[in-house]
């Protein structure tokens, strides 16, 4: 059960040194059993108190870490069971899956395939993140070994599904630096796969018939001082798979079992296998309930899109706007003589606004001004975006910039062209069309 404000308190030195921040050791405790603050930032508290205090007060749901250097990626750490409850923290990872099942000429393709995806939306990469390879019982070592080699050229984080242990230590020989999740433990064979993931360094995945064992094989995996871990949640239908995902994370989340408190694969491939319809819907059921990991046997760009953005919805942190930071983005190869545009700082803008304004060719700096991450009309009405924060940004972080004295501001604040006219002597203030999408065209009459 997670520590209550007065428990944590009776640990604390008791000095209200402030050093951390609060007025008082009782603030500073309140604050820790919030979540608000780690309490690593009591520089006088004991290590004794500290270690006991780190695990009682850390998130029920572990963070697990998987893959290296720009493949690496954080599993887990959730501390609520809804979004608007706090916000996600892990956003779900795609896999894409090769089977042993599969002759060398599908291998090849699919590989070529999944490496396409690869696209930036507001900001953020949008690719493959994952290849899970699974090995089907019988299957040859050399070739499961082979391929696993194929796929880790790709330079995605690899997933073994394999519950042979001879034949997933063969294949983390040629992976293990990558870092990658081995996903075999069960029942029968959890003590032997548990010292092969020790051994390379790896994440284990766990997996069962059903909740119990895997209850089971998980709690005797800590026992054994292992708690590096995934769960596999994938049943035997869609209806099971679902369920597992669900009652893992809320007996993490709400019943405070450590127990299950680790990140989660579903294998779409495996309970709708040949569907890939199906599989879409479900990679986007697990992406809100709750998987940490999903796993698909095809991820082309008509498939990605949807998904991605809806990824990106869901993990996006509704306390916090999608923002840019204040400045000048030359664009087309601009330079200070270049025609200069302005609009707000609100994510989504910027990256629609920026992205015809290279559609059109046309050399230009976008200038971006503090707007707290709030879209054009509404920070207009809420006095975020005026004809004063306009000049006054212009007139100081700007003007020494640049040459041009053309300044295009967008269409839905028209209103604002006078004022900003006024207070900007010397400057032409343009006013830009009502949509993003009529800007190319604009452009192009403007400096034809």
């Amino acid at each position: 059960m997670a520590l209550t404000g007065i428990q944590i308190f009776k640990m604390t030195p008791k000095k209200n040194c402030k050093e951390c921040g609060c007025p008082t050791c009782m603030a500073f405790a309140m604050k820790v059993a919030q979540g608000a603050l780690e309490i690593s930032k009591c520089p006088h508290m004991s290590e004794e108190a500290l270690a006991e205090l780190s695990e009682a007060t850390a998130p029920p749901m572990k963070t697990i870490k998987v893959g290296t250097g720009e493949g690496e990626y954080t599993l887990g750490g959730e501390t609520v069971l809804f979004r608007h409850e706090k916000t996600f923290v892990s956003k779900t990872r795609y896999a894409v899956s090769l089977c042993t099942c599969m002759d060398d000429a599908a291998v090849d393709a699919k590989i070529a395939e999944l490496q396409k995806v690869d696209y930036e939306r507001i900001g953020e990469r949008m690719h493959v993140e994952m290849v899970y390879v699974n090995y089907q019982d019988g299957a040859d070592k050399d070739r499961y070994v082979e391929m696993v080699k194929k796929a880790a050229a790709t330079g995605k984080t690899l997933i073994l599904g394999c519950k042979d242990a001879e034949v997933a230590k063969a294949a983390l020989e040629v992976c293990k630096d990558g870092k990658p999740v081995l996903n075999g433990a069960t029942a029968a064979n959890y003590a032997a796969m548990n010292d092969i993931a020790k051994e390379a360094g790896v994440v284990l995945g766990v997996s069962g018939a059903d909740l119990n064992e895997i209850y089971d094989t998980v709690a005797a995996l800590e026992k054994a001082g292992n708690k590096n871990l995934v769960i596999d949640a994938t049943g035997a239908s869609v209806k099971e798979a679902y369920a597992n995902a669900v009652q893992i994370r809320r007996a993490s989340l709400k019943d405070q079992d450590r127990t299950f408190g680790y990140p989660t694969i579903v294998n779409t491939a495996a309970v709708a296998h040949g569907d890939r319809y199906l599989q879409q819907a479900l990679a986007s059921l697990f992406t809100v309930k709750y998987g940490s990991i999903v796993v698909m046997e095809t991820l082309d760009y008509a498939e990605a899109l949807p998904l991605f953005g809806l990824r990106q919805n869901v993990f996006t942190d509704p306390q916090k706007p999608m923002k840019v930071e204040p400045g000048i983005y030359p664009l087309n190869g601009a330079d200070e003589n270049s025609l200069c545009l302005t609009t707000v700082d609100f994510a989504l803008t910027y990256f629609v606004v920026s992205g015809e304004l290279e559609r059109s060719g046309v050399p230009c700096n976008l200038i971006i001004s503090d707007a707290g991450g709030l879209s054009v009309l509404t920070a207009w009405a809420a006095g975020k975006l005026s004809s004063t924060s306009v000049a006054t940004y212009i007139k100081e972080n700007v003007e020494d910039k640049v040459k041009c004295r053309k300044l295009v501001i967008p269409g839905k604040v028209a209103v604002l062209k006078g004022d900003i006219e006024s207070k900007l002597p010397g400057w032409e203030i343009i006013v830009a069309p009502l949509e993003a999408v009529q800007l190319v065209k604009f452009l192009k009459d403007l400096t034809a």
